[in-house]
């Protein structure tokens, strides 16, 4: 039995950093609640940190879905 130690290592990189961009959108998504309640407590209206948040939880629903996909397909 032969071992493609090469596509392992692609596999490998591929899934670090897919778990790696995944954490950080998912913190900066949870961030930009905590900034939207800061916001709002100092008169403003947080908009723009909402909208921040629903990008980023979107695009991590968005990846984690399209891996799924990948999966079952």
């Amino acid at each position: 039995m032969d071992i493609d130690w090469g596509s392992l290592g692609l596999v490998f990189v591929v899934a670090l950093g897919a778990a790696v961009v995944l954490t950080v959108l998912f913190a900066y998504g949870v961030r930009g609640l905590a900034g939207r309640e800061v916001a709002r407590e100092r008169g403003g209206s947080g908009v723009v940190q909402l909208t921040g948040s629903i990008v980023c939880f979107a695009v991590c629903a968005a990846v984690v879905g399209y891996g799924i996909y990948l999966i079952v397909a």
